[in-house]
């Protein structure tokens, strides 16, 4: 199996990032990403690695549609960056803004949501992600604040870690609440459900194992679903395209537009929107693409070290 470890910078600090690196494997059905966060172990990085064995082993399950409606993602940057951010996403309608952040206030994420409004029109979405960064109280305060700075929010992801909050903060509050990590990250990814604790279920196709067990929670689960990214390359992003493709149902725009966070893509075409969607399509790497992004050595030392402790077999 084909191996190829990437670095690549990012635009604007996500998710505590400046670089974004990972590993791309090939297959006989193609190409497959494994890129866990630094942070997860091998224990959680396992399901990680079935996903990209999955891509490169596997055909995607046939699609019912032939492209994805997508959002931008607008990272906790300064006003100005994230209207331009909104202003240059390829014609989506809807924009995720990431909330929550260390070291900001509500009035800087008050302006950011303007900024993106008065980018998107009174017409697009809004949805914000807290990615579970607060408690109850601070969430319940914060929300209406929010929605109103938004003009009307679609959803808020994750606005707090707990389910039982997230149960809470949706019976007494108006913003709809979906759940992210209560899924992904959880022992039981059903517990939202039954709780009643969301309207809506974030799926991501790397740390739920594949497209096929992403598939199997989204039939069972009985919620609306969004199919979003986990920060990847083309390569990872085409599997979260392959599940939205496969969802008998899909009512909202998908968080898959995360190329455009990254200075460079390992593919000649990246999937990027057009449109405010992206095409249904398997991608492989460009050998250019591939050999200017290299990871340096000690780099990919260091992801060979890791897949052998995630396989349990020498590299």
């Amino acid at each position: 199996m084909r191996r190829a470890t990437y670095s690549i910078g990012l635009r604007t600090r996500f998710r505590g990032l400046c670089q974004r690196d990972g590993m791309l494997i090939e297959g006989e059905a193609g190409w497959g990403e494994f890129s866990p966060f630094w942070e997860y172990d091998a224990v959680e990085s396992r399901a990680w690695w079935a996903a990209a064995r999955e891509a490169a082993d596997l055909p995607f399950p046939d699609p019912v549609r032939s492209s994805i409606p997508v959002n931008v993602t607008v990272p906790a940057t300064t006003p100005e960056r994230a209207h331009a951010i909104v202003i240059g996403s390829g014609g989506c309608r809807t924009a995720k803004v990431k909330v929550a952040e260390p070291g900001q206030d509500l009035a800087a994420e008050q302006a950011r949501l303007e900024a993106v409004r008065d980018a998107l029109g009174p017409h697009g979405k809004i949805r914000i992600d807290a990615n579970g960064g607060w408690d109850l109280d601070e969430a319940i305060r914060r929300l209406p604040l929010l929605d109103r700075a938004a003009h009307g929010l679609e959803y808020a992801e994750q606005p707090c870690a707990a389910v039982d909050d997230l149960a809470t903060l949706r019976r007494r509050g108006d913003v709809p609440i979906a759940a992210d990590e209560s899924i992904r990250r959880a022992e039981d990814p059903y517990e939202v459900a039954r709780r009643e604790a969301a309207d809506v279920v974030v799926l991501k196709v790397q740390p739920l194992g594949g497209v096929r067990a992403a598939l199997r929670i989204a039939e069972q689960i009985g919620l609306p679903v969004v199919v979003s990214s986990a920060l990847e390359t083309s390569v990872g992003i085409a599997a979260g395209v392959a599940l939205a493709a496969a969802l008998p149902e899909l009512s909202h725009a998908c968080g898959l537009a995360t190329v455009h966070l990254f200075h460079d893509d390992v593919a000649d075409v990246p999937l990027l929107p057009t449109a405010g969607e992206l095409d249904v399509r398997r991608v492989a790497p460009s050998p250019d693409r591939l050999a200017a992004l290299a990871a340096p050595a000690e780099l990919v030392q260091r992801w060979e070290r890791r897949l052998a402790d995630v396989t349990g077999s020498p590299s």
